[in-house]
């Protein structure tokens, strides 16, 4: 597969996975409030806190598709292993972890505040460990992006 296409493809999962998110975020999690509240009203004052929080969370998800597009770009340059894809790479890892860690705090504050149940805690734990994982791996794919960048560096130097 030429650089080119890969770098398209690429870009067209980035939009499918954004579109996708605009989905959950605009019609699935409201739908699915609205139906918690209808079957469980003692929660339903914290219908408004919940949307804000899953917008607030998604927030960096946009931030590290953003990083992503923008390494699509260039490996559609043919400048895939460079400095500067491995530090979008070490973003998206900052960013994932980020809000890993604000999911799992947030939820936490939630339910002492009184307005989780703690099962839904316990499912969000999924959530946290998914961007954890994301987290782990793109720090360490960002790792061999650079030593790769200063291998190619010293290449090119070379006659």
């Amino acid at each position: 597969m030429r650089q080119e296409s890969l770098s398209r493809w690429l870009k067209v999962i980035f939009l499918g996975v954004g579109l996708c998110g605009l989905v959950i975020c605009g019609y699935g999690a409201p739908s699915i409030g609205q139906y918690l509240m209808e079957m469980y009203p003692e929660y339903s004052r914290a219908y408004p806190v919940w949307m804000g929080f899953l917008l607030l969370t998604a927030a960096p998800c946009y931030g590290g598709l953003a990083c992503g597009w923008r390494i699509a770009g260039e490996i559609g340059r043919d400048n895939t292993f460079s400095r500067k894809n491995a530090g979008l790479l070490k973003w998206v890892s900052i960013l994932a972890g980020a809000d890993a860690g604000f999911f799992f705090l947030g939820n936490v504050a939630l339910l002492f505040a009184g307005w989780n149940h703690p099962s839904i805690l316990l499912a969000s734990l999924l959530v946290v460990f998914a961007g954890a994982s994301i987290a782990v791996v793109s720090a360490g794919v960002s790792h061999l992006v650079y030593k790769a960048a200063l291998m190619r560096e010293e290449a090119e130097l070379t006659i």
